[in-house]
């Protein structure tokens, strides 16, 4: 058998280019199997239902399309979050540039204006009801004040990410992210904040879900994580009514927020993930892109302009 093996290797090894891909196309249309759209295991394309996770019809157009697919590595989330984050960062710091940015303190280093931050998309209770921006939402989980106050929020992403990626899936935690986000926002400005911008509302909803993880799970490791995360979260409170200038309603929000979309979602050890899990990932990935693509579509008019 092994022998047989290396002879059609051998072979293949001897054609062209050409008749290599010839032989590819020939071999991939005799193939009726492809990976399920939920579980990712391999399936016949005429099987009734998926005998791994019990999905029906796992061939069907409607269930294995470009949106209710795996969402992509859930190494490379956190890497593309944290790029978008950069990204708009430098925009930011760029299309005004003044001498402030430069500043000694440490608070206010590489620190963007005001006026680039409302251009790009910051929130609060002036750009929501007074501009009805209501895009600004997603766009202010993507905006920092400084060089200090990115470098934060990614480091307590890197940090906190990969225990919701292994506990939750890759779509329920872009689910989670994204809407914390958005929930820390609008409870911040039902309590009056004005303006605001950060990360911090959504990644205080990954700190929600893991509370919500680890009361829920308990045992030692439920208990471990329930104990270490709660240390984050009551220093994120104490960090916050000591340092001028945080939202702690949106820390709050985005902390409630989380911890309620791990409830309805469910976590890996509850519930598989499913394509119901995906299409809403997709949905949060498609109006986050959109939204940045707004932003600095703005960003671009405000320095034409």
């Amino acid at each position: 058998m092994f022998c047989k093996r290396f002879n059609i290797d051998a072979a293949y090894a001897k054609m062209s280019t050409i008749q290599q891909c010839d032989y590819f196309m020939s071999s991939s249309k005799k193939r009726n199997s492809l990976l399920c759209p939920n579980c990712r295991r391999l399936v016949s394309r005429s099987a009734p239902v998926c005998p791994a996770c019990g999905l029906k019809n796992p061939g069907s157009i409607w269930k294995d399309n470009i949106f209710t697919r795996s969402v992509g590595r859930e190494d490379g989330i956190l890497r593309v979050i944290l790029v978008a984050n950069i990204a708009m960062f430098v925009l930011s710091v760029a299309i005004d540039l003044r001498p402030t940015v430069l500043s000694s303190s440490p608070f206010n280093f590489l620190s963007p204006s005001n006026n680039s931050l409302l251009v790009l998309g910051s929130t609060g209770t002036i750009p929501l009801f007074q501009f009805n921006r209501w895009w600004s939402l997603i766009s202010a989980s993507y905006l920092h004040g400084s060089l200090l106050h990115i470098a934060f929020n990614m480091i307590a992403l890197h940090q906190l990410g990969p225990l919701i990626l292994r506990e939750y899936g890759a779509s329920r935690m872009i689910a989670i992210y994204t809407l914390s986000g958005i929930g820390g926002y609008i409870v911040s400005a039902l309590f009056g904040v004005r303006f605001t911008i950060g990360a911090s509302a959504a990644v205080c909803g990954l700190i929600g879900a893991a509370l919500y993880y680890g009361k829920s799970r308990g045992g030692a490791y439920g208990k471990a994580i329930y104990s270490q995360i709660g240390g984050w979260a009551v220093g994120i409170f104490i960090f916050g009514f000591m340092v001028p200038g945080i939202n702690n309603w949106g820390h709050a929000g985005g902390m409630l927020s989380g911890a309620l979309a791990g409830y309805i979602l469910g976590y890996q050890e509850r519930s598989r993930e499913n394509i119901g899990h995906k299409f809403l990932s997709t949905i949060c990935i498609v109006c986050t892109g959109l939204t940045l693509l707004w932003s600095i579509a703005n960003g671009v008019f405000f320095v034409l302009s």
